[in-house]
């Protein structure tokens, strides 16, 4: 199904102002149609042929359908998209070539009751753009008093379609959390004294504390702030603001200014009781923070774990227990990346690509050479489950630092079966230069997507007996057991001539689900 703007564009001739003027329309006639009771659609003509003289058989495609959230609709099915004629909607037709409101009677079904139609012009800057149907049932029984005004302040609005001053310009579409009109109104005349009050609104109202009768006084007299009133009816502009009479009710307003001729006679005040929402906010807001200081505690905890681990290695004499010291401390660092980021953006998705930097970085300290090597990051993951990006940040790094030490020395140390590392620093002395390269995308489709992650290094490339499904590396270990187990995923470890001649060096390829394997899933 095409969306509103889509149909305008693809069978209209409306210009950008037009369509932005209905889109706005389309936003805020939710209000319309409770106050009227009634289904609104909103018609526009049809880009003509060029052989064709619009008056000659005027067609109109109906851009959007609202329906009523506080009584029943008259029109069962979606005419979104439908086009329509003199002869279907006569009525509608005539609204748009005369400019003028035109009222009657039609029969949307064959077989059903006709159902009364009030089209409406809607005007933009002086041009008639598109038509406003109100339908609403035959007459019933007599409407009571509310009903009564607020089709009264319907008509009003309706006089405010005709003469193109509503939708305001610039008004922001309604958010989730606007008051509706079943929430309540109050509606005021130009002097900011209340004329009306419906039940909601008074409920509303009482719980700020305000029992006095309503009718003829100013809220300001009754002790409720009105700023948000004075400024809608001094600017002609809607005005939206939250009132807290007491620290636990918290009502939200929305003050719509009503206009004739140019000239303000009155505003309509929707209330909402948020006071609900607040508390839930606030909580949120709390249990955000307190996530936040969780993962800023751990992240502090595992740096104080890496120091001490880096200060234990140093007092080691070199050798296996000094290196394998060095190793812990780097992968307790590569977890602490993680939480840090945590701790700035509390959730379940983690911006993976900051950790790659973060990490590659991190490689690069370990390397002090003379030829120093290039490192490059392509393409990005975005997002990735925190429970995903832990294991992955831990694997990533032991594959960078896998390629620093061994893609790139010339000489290994025959007792260790390592390179030489410096002394106290713990960094891997290379002594040729040479270019890592990460790859990172997502493939796969919605719902189903898979990482993909890449190392490729230009260096000496794998011996020839190596097997890495037997490897007894530590670190190569700790990666397959991550990627296959925990993380579901596949990887492989393969030499670049084999798949690439003449290219030399190391290609490992990570795949793995882009969800946390162990959630359920429905």
């Amino acid at each position: 199904m095409a969306t509103p703007a889509e149909l305008a564009f693809e069978r209209t001739a409306l210009g950008p102002d037009q369509l932005a003027h209905l889109q706005r329309l389309l936003g805020t006639w939710g209000i319309l149609a409770d106050l009227s009771f009634s289904d609104l659609v909103l018609l526009a003509p049809m880009a003509a042929p060029a052989d064709q003289v619009p008056e000659e058989g005027q067609v109109l495609v109906v851009l959007g359908q609202m329906r009523p959230s506080n009584s029943a609709t008259v029109v069962q099915h979606d005419l979104m998209g439908e086009t329509v004629g003199a002869s279907d909607w006569p009525l509608v037709v005539d609204a748009y070539r005369s400019g003028e409101v035109s009222r009657g009677e039609m029969q949307i079904d064959a077989g059903d009751e006709p159902v009364r139609l009030q089209c409406i012009p809607v005007r933009f800057e002086g041009e008639v753009a598109a038509v406003l149907a109100r339908m609403s049932a035959g007459t019933g029984r007599r409407p009571g008093h509310l009903e009564r005004t607020y089709r009264d302040v319907f008509d009003r609005f309706a006089v405010m379609v005709e003469e193109g001053t509503f939708p305001f310009p610039g008004e922001e579409v309604a958010t989730e959390e606007a008051p509706r009109v079943g929430d309540g109104i109050v509606l005021v005349d130009e002097e900011g004294r209340v004329r009306f009050a419906s039940p909601n609104a008074t409920n509303a109202l009482h719980r700020m504390g305000m029992y006095s009768q309503l009718e003829g006084r100013r809220l300001y007299d009754l002790g409720v702030e009105e700023s948000a009133i004075e400024w809608a009816l001094a600017s002609a502009l809607p005005v939206v603001e939250e009132v807290e009479r007491r620290p636990d009710v918290i009502v939200l307003l929305h003050c719509i200014p009503l206009l004739a001729g140019g000239d303000v006679t009155g505003c309509l005040v929707l209330l909402r009781d948020v006071t609900d929402v607040r508390r839930l906010d606030r909580l949120l807001l709390s249990k955000d923070a307190a996530i936040r200081e969780v993962h800023h505690r751990v992240k502090n905890n595992l740096q104080t774990i890496s120091a001490l681990l880096r200060l234990q290695a140093r007092r080691l004499p070199p050798g296996v227990g000094r290196i394998a010291l060095f190793e812990a401390e780097r992968r307790v660092r590569s977890i602490a990346i993680v939480h840090e980021i945590l701790s700035r953006e509390p959730g379940e998705q983690v911006p993976f690509d900051e950790i790659v930097t973060s990490l590659v970085r991190m490689a690069e300290d370990s390397v002090v050479s003379g030829a120093p090597i290039g490192f490059s990051v392509h393409g990005e993951l975005g997002d990735v489950p925190a429970d995903v990006a832990t294991p992955l940040a831990v694997a990533l790094a032991e594959l960078l630092q896998n390629a620093v030490e061994h893609a790139f020395a010339a000489q290994v140390d025959e007792e260790l079966d390592r390179p030489d590392r410096l002394a106290e620093a713990g960094a891997v002395t290379v002594r040729t230069g040479g270019h890592v390269d990460v790859r990172l995308g997502v493939a796969g489709y919605p719902g189903e997507d898979r990482l993909r992650v890449e190392v490729v290094d230009d260096g000496a490339g794998l011996p020839a007996e190596f097997d890495f499904d037997t490897t007894q590396s530590l670190g190569l270990s700790i990666v397959r057991d991550l990627v296959r187990t925990q993380l579901a995923g596949s990887i492989d470890m393969c030499d670049r001539s084999r798949d690439d001649p003449p290219a030399c060096g190391t290609r490992v390829v990570i795949d793995l689900p882009a969800h946390d394997p162990h959630e359920t899933r429905v």
